[in-house]
């Protein structure tokens, strides 16, 4: 089983303490978001997690825990953006990110922590100058202590949609992402840097940006020293490369109150949730009601005994 800890939330910058209660524990509780009363029971017994996958903003507060998951293999998404708090709202500022970020890859290595730049939205302000110089800053910054980077562009969901009407979010074309390709190709060449897309049709494969997988079984298979038998993840979308996982977020929980997230519908409801949440409860916002359906859910590990 691969963990993923989480799509639908920051798991790592605000509920560290829960997540490690749960490890402790050896199992958690994760409501279906399409059916709250139907819970799924997870594992965690390390023999059966091949690997934790963590998304993050901001990582900070797991640095100095990070021996109490050594029985586990996990690396680290890292999103680290160029935009101020007219986008993202409550992350932390930039100098502080680029030293968390620094001090994760000298713990953990190179390898396991790998840099997202997404979604590149384009404004009046945010312009493909401004990304490019942008880039080229954190590029220096960050090269030393990572071999990856994914990009992706801004998706306008309903909820995205609704949240950034106060932006003057400006159209991407074909002929913008092929413009910020070429120039965030060559920036990151010069600091040893690979580029992948997340979730992108496009193909930009000409500068050598191919299609990447964030939940990926190649870099896991690296990381546990064993090949990995998984299949696609059937519930992304069509363009989404990532191998099967178990997400243990949930939606509308994420207090950094990102204006492009798919994954909170306002801050208002993220803010009840922050208030239900509770460190020693087994689910990640509130507690159950009794009248839940819980459902063992059937997890195996995916390692085929072949060792590199």
């Amino acid at each position: 089983m691969i963990l993923s800890v989480s799509r639908r939330t920051d798991i790592p910058a605000f509920y560290s303490k829960w997540f490690f209660n749960r490890i402790k524990e050896g199992f958690v509780l994760v409501r279906n978001p399409f059916n709250t009363k139907q819970v799924g029971k997870i594992n965690l017994n390390p023999e059966i997690v091949d690997c934790i996958a963590f998304w993050t903003k901001d990582p900070g507060k797991m640095l100095d825990r990070l021996d109490e998951i050594r029985e586990y293999n996990y690396y680290f998404q890292f999103t680290l953006n160029p935009y101020d708090r007219t986008l993202e709202k409550n992350v932390p500022g930039k100098e502080y990110l680029i030293d968390t970020f620094i001090k994760l890859s000298l713990k953990i290595g190179r390898d396991r922590v790998i840099w997202r730049y997404d979604p590149i939205v384009l404004t009046d302000r945010f312009t493909k100058e401004y990304h490019c110089k942008c880039f080229e800053y954190l590029a220096e910054k960050l090269g030393p202590y990572t071999d990856k980077c994914v990009i992706s562009f801004l998706d306008l969901y309903r909820k995205t949609e609704r949240n950034l009407r106060s932006i003057n979010v400006l159209p991407i074309g074909k002929n913008d992402m092929f413009q910020l390709a070429e120039k965030f190709s060559k920036i990151a060449f010069r600091y040893d840097l690979t580029v992948e897309t997340c979730s992108e049709d496009i193909d930009l494969s000409r500068f050598n940006i191919s299609h990447g997988r964030c939940i990926d079984d190649k870099l896991i298979s690296h990381i546990v020293g064993q090949k990995l038998s998984v299949e696609k993840d059937p519930n992304q979308r069509k363009a989404c490369g990532c191998v099967k996982s178990i997400d243990i977020g949930a939606y509308n929980s994420c207090g950094h109150n990102c204006l492009y997230c798919y994954a909170n519908s306002s801050g208002d409801i993220v803010e009840r949730s922050l208030s239900m949440h509770d460190e020693n409860s087994p689910l990640l916002v509130g507690r159950l009601c009794g009248d839940e359906k819980i459902i063992d859910r059937d997890v195996k590990s995916y390692k085929t005994g072949f060792y590199f």
